[in-house]
């Protein structure tokens, strides 16, 4: 089976500054790839380099087993590849179903006599969030009004809907408590489950890994590691992500100072 995206030895430099080097991943369809790391450890990088924000400077970069640079996120989003930012792009005051076109809205008439078609919208984004399981009260609903969860949720099932191939989550549960952070990992798996490939970057192992089929672990643009689920506990992740055999010196040596 060829991968949506493969990534082989990546790098990227600012100038004199490496964000990130000699990094390989693969992004299979069905799958969930997750990228871990503390802030600095090129997460961001990677995102941009996938969605088409900048080019890398060094590796291979595959969509679907073809050669790619993007020129800009329009080449990445013709290529099926959707990116959900932390802040969403959406605008809190618009309604539910507007923010699930924004600039795609449908229409009626033509020429200048085109107005927009809003009972087509409203029933359209109303179909593909019950798609998704998305249950909303009104679609009229300002977004604004909506949980920090179902705002997530809305931001998916938007990029499924326009026929993304790949979804690349970045951060959705930073800014969630324990409940709505489960609420997007329920849906982050449903994408999963319906054959798309989904690249989740996060720094929280807890919530990687009951979804994840796979782990890529940065740290200062560095991988320190690919992983299958079959080949890392949660324990060993966790470990790995906390500094592990630097906080094992760490401990070692507050010891000897108590003594």
């Amino acid at each position: 089976m060829t991968a949506l995206i493969e990534v082989e030895g990546i790098g990227k430099s600012y100038g004199s500054v490496i964000a990130l080097r000699d990094v390989s991943t693969v992004v299979n369809a069905g799958e969930v790839t997750c990228v871990l790391g503390d802030n600095g450890a090129g997460k961001s990088t990677l995102i941009k380099i996938l969605s088409g924000v900048h080019q890398h400077d060094a590796g291979r970069f595959l969509v679907e087993g073809e050669p790619v640079r993007f020129d800009s996120p329009r080449d990445a989003l013709d290529r099926g590849i959707a990116t959900v930012h932390q802040d969403l792009a959406i605008v809190p005051l618009m309604s539910v179903w507007r923010n699930f076109f924004l600039g795609a809205e449908p229409t009626v008439g033509f020429g200048p006599f085109q107005m927009l078609d809003r009972r087509k919208g409203r029933d359209t984004a109303r179909s593909a969030l019950a798609d998704m399981g998305i249950d909303l009260r009104d679609v009229e609903q300002p977004v604004g009004t909506l949980s920090g969860g179902e705002r997530q949720c809305v931001a998916i099932a938007r990029a499924i809907h326009f026929g993304a191939k790949v979804i690349i989550l970045d951060e959705p549960t930073a800014a969630l408590g324990v409940k709505q952070s489960g609420v997007v990992l329920r849906y982050v798996a449903q994408a999963r489950d319906r054959g798309l490939g989904v690249v989740l970057i996060t720094h929280n192992p807890r919530h990687a890994y009951p979804v994840g089929t796979r782990f890529l672990l940065l740290k200062r643009g560095v991988s320190l590691g690919s992983y299958e689920k079959s080949e890392i506990s949660i324990e060993e992740l966790t470990r790995q992500m906390a500094g592990g055999a630097e906080l094992e010196a760490l401990e070692h040596e507050l010891r000897e100072v108590a003594e």
